[in-house]
């Protein structure tokens, strides 16, 4: 069968499937389970309404559950079991974790990413947001700005790869150094400690342009009132900036924080890229595929400790999201 026929196959029998899903439910509850007839018609009625919202809802239950809940689960219970997956280890592979000293430096590690790339991407893209704002050309630097995100993070690491190099004919930053007279080349990639810094802003890099769209979108969307009156009262441009206009999009700021703060804590592909994880730049996600395919149970526990990191931020942006719609 041509993959153009098991698409169009699929597609058919997904709409149809919920289609049928929709109406055969609701002849179920309208005509079998709770007629609306009889002398119970009230009642029935009543039930009705409180079943089928239920009935809408249950496919995407049920999808959430099979592609979110059950892999989850399985996962942690995988994690209790050695490497082949015949054994029951219990907290056996977070011990190890805990006593290893890269799994300690990966940990380390991505919280300086978490402390540093989404503050800077933020900072740096509500910086650029105003600043643009203010230029005739500002769609033109608008548009370079917001270029590297239509780069994959394996090429962004690329190009940067070449702008780290330690050769001055070929790396920017040995290149500025030979011109202000440095005689020997430095591998920034093996500076320890610092390197991490260097991989850290070609996410940095990446995500400035997406932090700049959504928060210049939030800044034309402040009312000219409230800057004009601020004007009058004698207010200059710092005041106007810092107590006018960045309390009035706290929220977007708080959303695009946090939107690139769950990004940094699933980033894998520029650490592989750079270093593949030496020089003291291990991160979680490096330091999981060190094991894949050779130990599932020590894999699959470094897995569900990136997903217990991530909950808190994922829980703390909801409750933000609620308020803001209250």
């Amino acid at each position: 069968m041509s993959p153009l026929v098991q698409g169009a196959l699929t597609i058919f029998l997904g709409v149809g499937g919920c289609v049928g899903y929709f109406y055969g439910s609701n002849l179920l509850i309208d005509k079998v389970l709770f007629p609306a007839r009889g002398p119970n018609i009230a009642r029935n009625i009543n039930r009705a309404n409180m079943i089928r919202p239920w009935l809408f809802l249950f496919p995407a239950i049920f999808a959430a559950g099979l592609y979110l809940a059950y892999p989850v689960v399985g996962s942690f219970i995988r994690s209790l079991y050695n490497r082949a997956g015949t054994d029951f280890v219990g907290l056996g592979n977070y011990t190890f974790l805990m006593g290893d000293d890269g799994f300690r430096t990966a940990l380390f590690n991505n919280f300086l990413w978490l402390l540093f790339v989404p503050a800077a991407a933020t900072g740096f893209g509500l910086l650029a947001a105003q600043l643009t704002d203010r230029l005739r050309w500002g769609n033109i630097a608008k548009s370079l700005i917001f270029m590297p995100m239509a780069i994959s993070f394996v090429g962004a690491s690329l190009i940067w790869k070449f702008v780290y190099a330690n050769d001055a004919d070929i790396g920017l930053i040995n290149a500025i150094r030979a011109a202000l007279g440095a005689e020997s080349a430095v591998d920034v990639l093996q500076t320890p400690f610092w390197n991490n810094f260097f991989l850290m802003f070609i996410l940095v890099w990446i995500q400035t342009g997406f932090a700049m769209v959504i928060l210049s979108a939030a800044l034309r969307g402040i009312p000219e009132e409230t800057i004009e009156a601020a004007i009058i009262d004698g207010a200059n441009p710092w005041q106007v900036f810092f107590r006018i206009k960045a309390p009035q999009i706290m929220g977007t700021i708080v959303v695009v924080w946090t939107t690139i703060t769950l990004l940094t804590l699933k980033v894998f592909d520029i650490v592989y890229t750079m270093t593949g994880g030496n020089f003291g730049t291990e991160i979680l996600p490096s330091y999981m595929m060190s094991f894949m395919f050779r130990d599932d149970g020590r894999a699959t526990a470094v897995a569900f400790v990136i997903m217990i990191l991530v909950l808190p931020v994922m829980i703390w942006n909801i409750q933000q999201s609620r308020k803001e719609m209250r």
